[in-house]
């Protein structure tokens, strides 16, 4: 590997499961959408783990338990246990027994994955504010009713800790974009006043869980997400892929803010099976495969053709060399990436 050069984006000689020993992958939008992989994800996470770097699976989606997020990735012939998965319910966990005395009642305002890992932490998962909770934890869960939120406040107003497993706004669907989590926490946060501890990313608690679980010593972050996987790895100094199969569209990580800048950009999961280029400038010129991308002003200049995500990887070196290319431009450069020579 190269070292970080000043616009972010690094090349790699070695294939990425060469050059690190854990890969930290996102599941909606990344491994999987709506319960269904994605096209060629199966086929590059078993090549990953036959080079010998190890899969874990880290996910803001508290829904699920390990075993249950395990036996579906197997169902799509990826392979997992449930050793492997690592959850935002997970990390909830771990920070609310940190807190709290052993068997404190924790009132769940979520779906099953919480409610195992707080037990696997020695806490009491409970339903009612009359049970004077010490703490309530929130996760996403299709079956949250208005009744719970309505106990959650309660509890929270009383005095109760409020821990968030994550703060996502939307979730990536095979129907569009969805509300999520963070979306979800903003009736009992608005109604008492009260903001929650987080725990999934960007927060570190869930990296920290990933690699204590793990025993991760050279991690990747792999995701689609900017605000979420590429800040969380940011946030700790660690190394990231972005793959374009989610949520992210090329001009919004043209437009990527610094925290959001990762290390790597690829379409899908087969990039950790590659090398990646380097990036090479010149007088204000960016240079990857057959793409030069430079900056006029406010406005993205790319010429060349070959590779997509060569002339993406060199779009994005200009414009994060300097701020202040606006979203227009950004827009225009990526269509051109797609355009028929």
């Amino acid at each position: 590997m190269t070292p970080t050069p000043q616009h972010g984006l690094r090349g790699s000689t070695e294939p990425l499961d060469s050059a690190y020993d854990v890969a930290l992958l996102d599941l909606d939008g990344t491994v999987y959408l709506s319960g269904a992989a994605i096209p060629g994800a199966a086929e590059a996470l078993r090549k990953a783990d036959a080079a010998g770097m190890r899969l874990a699976y880290v996910t803001n989606n508290a829904s699920r338990t390990p075993a249950a997020i395990a036996a579906l990735l197997t169902g799509m012939g990826i392979p997992a246990t449930a050793r492997d998965v690592v959850t935002s319910a997970q990390a909830a966990a771990r920070m609310l027994a940190e807190r709290l005395p052993a068997g404190a009642p924790v009132l769940v305002v979520g779906g099953s994955g919480l409610r195992v890992a707080l037990r696997e932490r020695g806490l009491r998962p409970v339903s009612t504010a009359a049970e004077q909770p010490q703490a309530v934890v929130q996760g996403y869960s299709p079956d949250i009713t208005y009744s719970l939120l309505e106990q959650g406040g309660l509890a929270v107003a009383a005095g109760a800790l409020f821990v968030a497993s994550n703060a996502d706004l939307t979730l990536p669907s095979s129907h569009g974009i969805q509300p999520g989590n963070g979306s979800f926490i903003q009736v009992i946060a608005t109604a008492t006043g009260v903001r929650p501890l987080v725990a999934g990313k960007p927060e570190p608690p869930l990296h920290h869980e990933s690699v204590l679980r793990t025993g991760a010593k050279h991690p990747l972050v792999v995701g689609d997400r900017l605000d979420t996987d590429i800040e969380s790895a940011r946030r700790v100094d660690t190394d990231s892929l972005l793959v374009l199969t989610g949520v992210t569209s090329p001009a919004q990580a043209i437009l990527a803010p610094p925290m959001q800048r990762p290390t790597y950009l690829a379409e899908d999961l087969a990039g950790l099976l590659e090398p990646h280029p380097e990036i090479t400038s010149h007088d204000g010129s960016f240079r990857c495969g057959g793409w030069t991308a430079r900056r006029a002003g406010d406005r993205l200049e790319l010429d060349g053709g070959g590779e997509r995500m060569d002339g993406l990887r060199a779009l994005c070196a200009a414009a994060w060399a300097c701020d202040g290319v606006t979203a227009e431009s950004a827009r225009a450069a990526a269509q051109r990436l797609d355009a028929k020579p």
